[in-house]
């Protein structure tokens, strides 16, 4: 990522910031000032926390290639030719984890390759950032190359949260919120209420930052964030890495929290510099005073936040959180008693680290040592292990370093760069359909069906290394921190707490990061669209015609090499969208925007409905027939026992089927601009 926005919008924010200072006449917290520096129009807007609605000016935008799929159909509907906001997409849920990572892919392919060429062309047209399949998760990948502090971002994913890791408001939306943005619209929020958390002492031991959050979605249960922002301060923040920081944030969405977010400090340079961003890291060193609350709001934070919530890391114990639900929490002595009293299965069947949680490169270095320690005991995991890590360039780099073969030699399978099991794309065959069983994970939610689809299944969440240990006892009745196991002798063996460098030594190591930039003349792209009744339909409104032979149109596109992931999830029927924000109205508040002209007079473009191209015959038919049904079963009803309803009905009839000049034929609108041949993009 380019560091001239971010330079710009340091210049700009310390007199934004100032304003708001005057504005609410008292010191700021960390979410106030970047919500202050991104404000669309701070003269007009109203600050009431739970009640007032924020016009924001967004950084930029993520997408995935489920949710991703219904915002760029938005977008296309707006008319414009570019994306408003750096934006990118990212092939991560749709990877269906069964046999391996390079089968996994290579089904993935076959299966839903006209959903990765659509999402391909369209993003090549309109300007977004292409991560095909393969290259990681969408919150790892962000956190890699393109979150950084005091920005501000959404994304069509609910763990998006996982930027607050590097000190960025980074908020899950719905597909239509993302759609506003790109189309240059500002982005509107409930202004969120503040939960202070603050930190003292330091982790150490077999304590890590997932324990944070368990603990803390154990206290505050799964509403206590809603329509709230979690920051974090403190000196206890300063010992967490920016990786652990990204996992505390990324689990606050089980706590329904809007976003989390840590202050700067100097855990997030170091991994700016690591991943390649040391111009970012030295902008924000030097703009550091405002990338954290005001000291004010640290020493009688009290005063500042609508609650308040100390957590001693030198006194909090490894947490382990389930079934069914994040916030049912313990200590992990306390898991065994737990589980004979409520009847759990304590034999595990599966152990399960990584996902975009838990795949960082501390992550998988504590989980290593942990395995080393067994491998050196004489012992193996007694359960399936599988690893899914959250991108290629962690993959490259654990794969360099020995990790892979260390969990291959205890028994582990590495699974594709993608969300897998974490999301419900987890095929099994070691358990019977409605088979209560438990597995457990590094993973962040844990409701009944999450992870494969079966209610039965009880999924327990924890840290990387406690799933590790966890593998080789196979039940629930070991505590890895206090208990023993017998090692290859049979003689009482205990592990010890897992040691970890933050960050490689040797730096990351680079693959094939699957990125690809979107194209240099965006009319030489045809977005490719299914040749599916229900797809043409979706695309239809936005102009789209789809090639009379397959084939035709495909060009640069015949090569399919470029594409590696998973399956399910038809274009012709995106999936619903699972975040609270309210879509209903949202695309034509997206339609009315552009048509009035709100966004800024550089952006603004045709009306959003008018497009250049006419619908194809057929397709003006289907809808004539479409709507004169739809008349029917709305207006009929009414109607029966009326009589004098009917010439009522029928006039509004003709008035709601009068032709609208999108859908006249292209040479009753553009009679000298017409030429044969199908539509081009």
């Amino acid at each position: 990522m380019s560091a001239q926005p971010i330079e710009a919008l340091y210049a700009s924010a310390p007199e934004r910031i100032a304003q708001a200072r005057r504005t609410f006449g008292r010191p700021l917290t960390l979410s106030e000032k970047i919500f202050a520096s991104h404000c669309w129009d701070f003269g007009r807007q109203k600050w009431e926390r739970g009640k007032a609605i924020l016009r924001l000016r967004v950084d930029r935008v993520s997408m995935q290639d489920v949710t991703g799929q219904m915002a760029l159909l938005q977008f296309m509907h707006s008319g414009r030719k570019r994306v408003a906001v750096p934006s990118t997409l990212h092939c991560d849920h749709l990877v269906r984890a069964e046999s391996g990572s390079a089968d996994d892919l290579a089904r993935a392919i076959r299966e839903n390759e006209e959903v990765y060429n659509f999402l391909r062309s369209a993003s090549r047209k309109y300007g977004i950032g292409f991560w095909k399949p393969g290259s990681g998760i969408i919150h790892q990948v962000v956190l890699e190359n393109y979150a950084f502090p005091g920005g501000l971002m959404i994304g069509a994913d609910s763990h998006t949260p996982n930027g607050g890791g590097l000190g960025m408001l980074a908020i899950g939306v719905g597909g239509a919120d993302c759609g506003e943005v790109m189309a240059g619209l500002p982005w509107e929020v409930l202004h969120p209420k503040l939960i202070g958390v603050h930190l003292t002492g330091k982790l150490g031991g077999w304590t890590a930052p997932k324990d944070i959050i368990t603990f803390l979605c154990t206290r505050l249960t799964v509403k206590g964030g809603t329509n709230k922002i979690i920051e974090y301060f403190g000196p206890g923040a300063e010992s967490i890495s920016a990786t652990g920081k990204g996992t505390i944030c990324n689990m606050g969405a089980e706590l329904g929290a809007t976003t989390s977010v840590f202050p700067f400090d100097s855990r997030m340079a170091a991994y700016l510099r690591a991943t390649e961003r040391a111009d970012v890291a030295k902008l924000a060193e030097a703009f550091g005073e405002h990338l954290v609350p005001d000291p004010a709001v640290v020493g009688d934070p009290k005063r500042f936040f609508d609650e308040l919530v100390e957590i001693n890391l030198d006194e909090l114990e490894p947490h382990i959180v389930g079934p069914h639900s994040p916030d049912r929490g313990r200590p992990i002595g306390e898991l065994a008693a737990e589980a004979r009293e409520n009847r759990w299965p304590t034999r595990i069947t599966n152990a399960l680290i990584g996902s975009c949680t838990n795949s960082s490169y501390e992550d998988m270095r504590r989980a290593a040592h942990v395995a080393a320690q067994g491998i050196k005991a004489g012992l193996k995991a007694k359960i399936p292990f599988l690893i899914t890590p959250g991108s290629d360039r962690i993959y490259q780099t654990i794969k360099r370093d020995g990790m892979v073969d260390t969990f291959a030699k205890i028994g582990g399978t590495v699974l594709a760069n993608a969300c897998g099991p974490c999301i419900g794309q987890w095929k099994r065959s070691d358990v019977k359909p409605g088979e209560t069983n438990t597995i457990v994970s590094s993973f962040n939610r844990n409701f009944p069906g999450r992870n494969d689809g079966s209610a039965a299944t009880l999924s327990f969440l924890t840290s990387p290394e406690i799933v590790t240990a966890l593998a080789f006892a196979g039940t629930l009745e070991f505590d890895p921190v206090r208990g023993t196991l017998p090692d290859g002798r049979g003689k009482p063996f205990r592990f010890t707490p897992p040691e970890a460098e933050e960050l490689p030594r040797d730096g990351f190591a680079h693959g094939e990061e699957g990125y690809e930039p979107p194209a240099a003349d965006p009319e030489s792209v045809r977005v490719i669209v299914a040749p599916a009744p229900r797809a043409v339909q979706a695309v239809g409104r936005a102009g789209l015609r789809r090639p009379a032979d397959p084939r035709q149109g495909q060009g640069q596109d015949d090569d399919r090499s470029h594409l590696a992931g998973g399956a399910v999830a038809p274009l012709s029927r995106p999936p619903r969208q699972d975040q609270r924000q309210h879509v209903s109205g949202r695309r034509e508040r997206l339609h009315r925007g552009c048509r009035q002209g709100r966004e800024p007079a550089h952006r603004r473009r045709a009306p959003a409905l008018h497009h250049d191209r006419a619908r194809p015959e057929g397709a003006r038919r289907a809808l004539g027939r479409h709507r004169r049904r739809e008349l029917r079963r709305r207006l009929e009803p009414r109607a029966r026992g009326d009589v004098a309803a009917l010439p009522r009905v029928r006039r509004r009839a003709r008035e709601e089927l009068r032709p609208h000049p999108r859908d006249q034929s292209e040479e009753a609108r553009h009679p000298a601009a017409h030429v044969q041949g199908p539509a081009r993009l």
